[in-house]
């Protein structure tokens, strides 16, 4: 089955098998954690790896802004980037493509691609890149920063990296039911994936921040309240859903909170810095809204207009993989 190792495996195989320890090591694995960080001369080093395999279309725009968003979101500006790519066939069409995505929007973020790997593997039926972005800050942000009385901000709108994915790999599917001009507009998307500039702005301010991927909002919620052991009530009606979004989701049965949400940045604010949050956020032009709180009940729910969620949820395009 496609997704993620479930988190009663990761606490069970993973999380006490961590090698040598090290004072510098501010955050390790943890659930729900993007990011490692490591006390180094100059201030933090903020890490973090991540794959990317089956959203073949611009495969290598995805990947630089997943890797750099998660640094990003931990309050840390990305900088450097390594790259391992696997391919599937000897395609020079094929790795040109990916790197010339991987290059424009590496410039477009400001990161710099300092290394890697690169081979081919016959049996893989999609490329495969494995990226590990770092960054450096005076201040760490971890998901699980969040307290009782927090507001919770959302940027931008749900499932942005979902409906980019779609206007691409699924276009064929889709074209029969939604307009091409509506596709070509969510094409578009591909433009609204990077968190790094709402990022930047609330790094001082928020008291934890996170980018929803896989799973999507939901797990993204489910994530934040589990690593921060609290609970956050959530008001449905206030989460933005572009149109286009909506369109394409529906085309193909799915829920945009429940899938691919790249794009938008979650943030918890202390509730005395809300005001100057949000007024960070309007002068820059960035969309946000406060979507929901943080509770004192007990830890790990997520509670959309009193719909509980206390586990992950698998991410509803996975199914149109398989």
């Amino acid at each position: 089955m496609i997704g993620k190792v479930p988190p009663s495996l990761l606490e069970e195989l993973i999380f006490d098998r961590t090698g040598a320890s090290d004072e510098r090591v501010i955050q390790g694995p943890a659930y729900g954690e993007d990011t490692a960080a490591i006390r180094v001369e100059d201030g933090i080093l903020v890490i973090n790896a991540d794959p990317i395999s089956l959203a073949v279309g611009r495969i290598g725009t995805l990947a630089i802004h997943i890797a750099a968003n998660d640094v990003a979101a931990s309050g840390a500006q990305p900088a450097w980037l390594t790259s391992v790519m696997f391919l599937p066939d000897q395609s020079e069409q094929m790795l040109t493509s990916i790197i010339e995505q991987m290059d424009e929007t590496a410039r477009s973020v400001g990161v710099s691609i300092i290394g890697g790997h690169s081979e081919y593997a016959p049996h893989l039926q999609h490329p495969l890149l494995v990226l590990t972005c770092l960054g450096m800050t005076d201040r760490y942000v971890p998901t699980g920063g969040a307290r009782p009385g927090d507001r919770l901000i959302m940027t931008k709108s749900a499932g942005i990296e979902a409906t980019a994915i779609l206007s691409t790999d699924f276009a064929e599917q889709i074209e029969t039911v939604v307009p091409r001009s509506t596709l070509e507009g969510a094409s578009e998307f591909y433009d609204r994936v990077s968190v790094i500039a709402e990022a930047t702005l609330l790094a001082g301010i928020a008291s934890a921040m996170h980018d929803p991927t896989e799973g999507g909002l939901v797990n993204g919620l489910v994530e934040l309240a589990v690593a921060s052991g609290v609970s956050i009530e959530v008001d449905r009606g206030s989460i933005p859903v572009a149109k286009e979004t909506k369109w394409l989701c529906d085309a193909v049965g799915i829920n945009p909170f429940n899938t691919f949400g790249s794009g938008a940045l979650l943030a918890t604010i202390p509730e005395d810095a809300i005001d100057k949050a949000r007024r960070r956020l309007t002068e820059h032009g960035i969309q946000h809204e406060v979507i929901g709180y943080v509770t004192d009940e007990a830890g790990g729910a997520v509670s959309l207009d009193g719909e509980v969620y206390t586990a992950p949820i698998r991410d509803e395009m996975y199914a149109l993989w398989e």
